[in-house]
Parts: structure tokens; sequence; C-alpha cells
């Protein structure tokens, strides 16, 4: 999934990685960190960090790569385990 950190504005340091979601489907893990969704009340924003309440926009990896909100694709990390 793409993850990209909201909490410092609307373009914030991003990264593709393997996330995990909960029985429930209400949380997504993602390195020991649990984050839950905004339903809708984030500004640029579907998912906060439980521990540091810090907002997030995650979805899936474009493949044209535009995954940021306003287009590109500048300075995101991919993961090892899923670079492939």
């Amino acid at each position: 999934m793409y993850i990209e950190d909201k909490s410092e504005g609307l373009d914030g340091p991003a990264r593709i990685g393997r996330v995990y979601f909960s029985k429930s489907g209400k949380s997504l893990y993602y390195q020991g960190r649990v984050f839950k969704s905004l339903k809708g009340s984030g500004f640029k924003a579907n998912y906060f960090d439980v521990d540091s309440g810090k907002h997030f926009w995650i979805s899936g990896p474009r493949k044209d790569q535009n995954d940021r909100l306003y287009g590109g694709f500048r300075d995101a990390v991919i993961d090892e385990d899923v670079q492939d």
C-alpha cells in the first residue's frame, strides 16, 4: 500500500509497503504501527496512527506512479519486501 504522512502538510514523507488488515478490516498494521480509519472526517487523510494521532493517506499503489495526492512519485521509499 501507499502510505503518506499528512501530519506536516499536504505533501509529506511517503512509503510503499506491505500492510496487514485486522479481522474486522477497521485497522491496518504496518511496521509495528496501528492505523484506524478517520471515516471521512480527515482533511486529505483517511487514517490516523493510534499512538501518535498523526494523519496519513493510505491507498493502493498506482502502476503509473502518480501516488501522491497532487500527482507524482517523488521521494517515496519502497520497502525491500515489495520492490518486485
